[in-house]
């Protein structure tokens, strides 16, 4: 596939192979774009600027809709996409598909609703025969780099805001999983102008670290890992910012919980991709009452999954990204097994299949937990009651978001209250989100919120003006 450079298609020499996960099959390929194409890039889409405000919200909105219906149109192309270059599971990829068409639907009506207010200036000293408002203005250019692990949507979460706020986009995808990202982008471009949507592929040290300090970018949009995030808010200079670098998102089970429901949260979200989620169920914090009982029934709910082929509609897990990621899982529960775990189950890798694991009596100092494990693992630390889930539960340099299975409500409101995330989820895992919520973490989990509403009001500016009556 080829870049899309202010309404051009632009192809290379030299490509980067797209290999499927599951078999190593070259999927497609992509150029290797450099500094000279980004900053093309950037160019085009400030020089799109003028004419994306010229549209009217009405407009706008029609586009996000019409992009919209196109992609429920081709629903089985974009799934089929998705579980080749990534390996997610077909019956996964169809769900990323529905939740990306609804998405745009969110974009497309958060696009009329873009308000100002009335400012009483009369309120302050002086201010008497004064009138005062606001209007809502676009940033101008939004960068957006995005991971592999969701290439559709969590595209669509930067992209679509942008556009419905009148701001143009560079999109720079993982070169693990880019075509479904270039797929919707020659989409998006037909229906807004010249300049508007381009996307460009290549190494994150040239054309991502072009992207973040250009002054001529008003707002960088990354999802990806701290590190990088990192070295985005040191190298982006006086723009904005929202990064989304992960989490290690814990699910307390207490005493009284439902354990039935506690282990069927548990085990889709410690497995859903392959546990390749930042919200996945990360670490299992089990009250030592029901420990015994739980680590038996989520054994047996596990080794009923069935893993393989993705392409397969009966998969429940495939592959990981590449063999690097499922040799790193290998080495954490291996680790983790060498200082006192108990395997209870999985702890096999085949190539980049790594099996379902469940492991018991983990200690959070164990870097399988410790750190974000983007794996298919299911790590049950034992407490003795609430202050100590809580406890683990913060201990952790992530924020994102949690889970608590409990039926007492002052256990509940007191883990919504005292867990460090941006999101509690009571009597739910963590992996649960709608796309209009406020999405974001704490601590180096990141900071900004997407959602369309939230993304679309850091995408604007604020201008006053003001009327003088008298």
């Amino acid at each position: 596939m080829e870049m899309l450079i202010n309404g051009e298609l632009i192809d290379l020499d030299e490509k980067i192979d797209v290999l499927n996960p599951f078999n190593n099959d070259i999927v497609g390929t992509v150029p290797l774009g450099n500094s000279e194409h980004i900053k093309k890039a950037i160019n085009a889409a400030n020089d799109a600027k003028i004419d994306l405000n010229n549209m009217s919200s009405r407009k706008i909105s029609e586009a996000l809709y019409n992009i919209s219906n196109e992609i429920s149109e081709k629903s089985d192309d974009f799934s089929k996409l998705i579980t080749l270059e990534t390996g997610k599971p077909i019956s996964a990829a169809k769900d990323e598909v529905k939740r990306s068409v609804d998405t745009f639907k969110f974009a497309a009506e958060e696009s009329k609703r873009i308000y100002g207010e009335s400012i009483p200036l009369d309120a302050g000293i002086g201010g008497k025969g004064f009138l005062g408002f606001s209007i809502k203005i676009p940033l101008g250019v939004v960068g957006a780099i995005t991971p592999f692990n969701y290439p559709l949507n969590l595209a669509i979460h930067k992209l679509a805001p942008a556009l419905a706020a009148k701001n143009a986009v560079i999109l720079k995808p993982s070169l693990s999983a880019p075509l479904t990202a270039i797929k919707l982008s020659k989409i998006v471009a037909d229906y807004f102008p010249k300049g508007s949507m381009n996307v460009v592929t290549g190494r994150g040290s040239v054309i991502g670290d072009e992207l973040v300090s250009s002054d001529l970018v008003n707002k960088i949009s990354f999802t990806g890992g701290v590190e990088v995030g990192k070295r985005i808010s040191q190298k982006a200079g006086m723009k904005k910012i929202t990064l989304e670098l992960g989490g290690n998102d814990p699910l307390i089970v207490l005493g009284d919980a439902d354990l039935d429901e506690a282990v069927l949260g548990a085990v889709r979200g410690s497995y859903l991709n392959a546990g390749q989620v930042c919200i996945a169920v990360k670490r299992l914090i089990v009250d030592h009452n029901v420990a015994d009982e739980f680590a038996e029934k989520i054994t047996k709910k596990t080794l009923k999954l069935n893993v393989g082929d993705p392409l397969n509609p009966k998969t429940d897990v495939g592959p990981l990204i590449n063999v690097e990621a499922a040799s790193h899982v290998e080495n954490v529960v291996n680790d983790a097994i060498d200082k006192g775990s108990q395997l209870l189950c999985g702890g096999e890798r085949k190539g980049n299949i790594y099996m379902p694991t469940v492991l018991d009596y983990v200690k959070s100092e164990m870097p399988v937990v410790n750190s974000e494990t983007f794996g298919p693992i299911s790590p049950i630390i034992r407490v003795n009651g609430i202050e100590e889930a809580i406890k683990v539960a913060n201990d952790t340099q992530y924020g994102l978001q949690a889970g608590i299975y409990t039926e007492n409500i002052h256990h509940a409101l007191k883990a919504a209250k005292e867990i460090d995330a941006g999101s509690v989820m009571i009597n739910k895992q963590s992996t649960f989100r709608t796309d209009n919520m406020p999405f974001g973490g704490f601590k180096m989990s990141g900071l900004g919120k997407e959602g369309l509403k939230y993304a679309i009001e850091d995408m604007t500016r604020t201008k006053l003006i003001v009327l003088n009556t008298n």
